[in-house]
């Protein structure tokens, strides 16, 4: 599929008002199936200038949290919410694939106990030319299906999937985008959640 018909597909899911919410939503994830795009919880701002002064050494070593902009208190408790949500709502999770930066790592392991690392998910520290390379691999990502009676988490920036839908899609730090892959026909967003709307859920 040609990356214009992606790009109608997910804006003809946001316009026309057809994803799912509420027990819909939850009976469909509980299934599995669906390919779950988190961008990182909240992180410490102040630290945004240190990673900046230091973005052309952190490639050499994504371990060494001290060069970057990591999360604060909130987003720590953001991610073990989130993860407290899936567990009480028995939605199940497949794998997890995460970004090496320790803000994108540090959510998928405080939410869901693991991450794989997935260079395909940076969106800070590359160039648009970089970006741009990266997005047959991310489309892939997306409109992979799960095993069966999973879903696929994605932990990453709010680059890759901004940049991907021309910034149709621009998800605050926390938030989720809830897609379904289609396999060769590509893939549809279905849902997007706030990170208190898995709560939400729950107490439903």
């Amino acid at each position: 599929m040609a990356p214009r018909l992606l790009l109608l597909l997910w804006l003809g899911s946001v316009a026309l008002g057809q994803g799912l919410q509420g027990p819909e939503l939850l009976g469909e994830l509980r299934k599995g199936g669906y390919v779950i795009y988190f961008r990182h919880a909240e992180t410490d701002q102040s630290q945004g200038p240190l990673e900046l002064a230091n973005k052309d050494r952190i490639p050499a070593d994504y371990l060494d949290c001290s060069l970057q902009r990591n999360l604060d208190a909130r987003g720590r408790e953001q991610a073990l919410a989130i993860g407290r949500a899936f567990r009480e709502l028995g939605i199940p999770v497949g794998a997890v694939l995460s970004s090496p930066y320790c803000r994108c790592r540090d959510t998928a392991e405080l939410a869901f106990g693991r991450s794989a690392r997935s260079d395909v998910l940076l969106g800070v520290g590359v160039t648009e030319a970089e970006m741009r390379a990266k997005l047959p691999e991310f489309r892939r990502l997306l409109s992979t299906p799960p095993a069966p009676g999973t879903n696929t988490v994605l932990v990453a920036h709010l680059g890759p999937l901004n940049y991907l839908t021309d910034r149709a899609i621009e998800l605050e730090q926390g938030e989720a985008a809830v897609i379904r892959p289609l396999g060769e026909r590509g893939y549809g967003l279905v849902a997007r959640l706030e990170p208190e709307g898995w709560a939400r859920l729950a107490a439903r």
